[in-house]
């Protein structure tokens, strides 16, 4: 099995046993727009130091895991300022439309066979293949 495959399999299996512990911890989804959307709107500052530290352990963690692993990560992300802004805005107002993201309903709402999770996540996926399609075959962006 590559490499690239179990490191995959070993961040889903972070991720989930991470959302189940949340869940389990404070009875809420780990949905990662809506524990951001709260402090940015005003309506989750009553959970401000839940979402401040679950929010510091997903930028410190890997920052203190990364001189572990002496290995140069290719991401093949676009180095277009302006791609990457345009994607980090349309990610944000999608999120926020659709009142979660995949970490709320694709890895909470799935395993809790949520219809609205299960049937977010598949809109979510075909809206990310199109707009794939439309920037790297149409517009030539990406």
């Amino acid at each position: 099995m590559e490499t690239d495959w179990i490191w995959g399999l070993v961040g889903g299996l972070l991720i989930g046993t991470g959302g189940a512990v949340y869940l389990l911890g404070n009875g809420r989804i780990m949905g990662a727009s809506g524990i951001i959307g709260g402090l940015v709107d005003g309506s989750g500052w009553n959970t401000f130091w839940e979402r401040a530290v679950f929010l510091f352990g997903v930028v410190v963690m890997p920052l203190i895991l990364w001189p572990l692993y002496n290995v140069e990560i290719d991401t093949h992300m676009t180095t277009n300022w302006t791609v990457i802004i345009a994607a980090g805005l349309l990610v944000g107002v999608g999120t926020r439309i659709a009142n979660g993201c995949t970490s709320g309903h694709g890895v909470c709402g799935i395993s809790r066979f949520s219809l609205r999770g299960i049937t977010a996540t598949v809109f979510y996926i075909l809206a990310g293949g199109l707009m794939l399609a439309i920037f790297r075959h149409v517009l030539g962006v990406v």
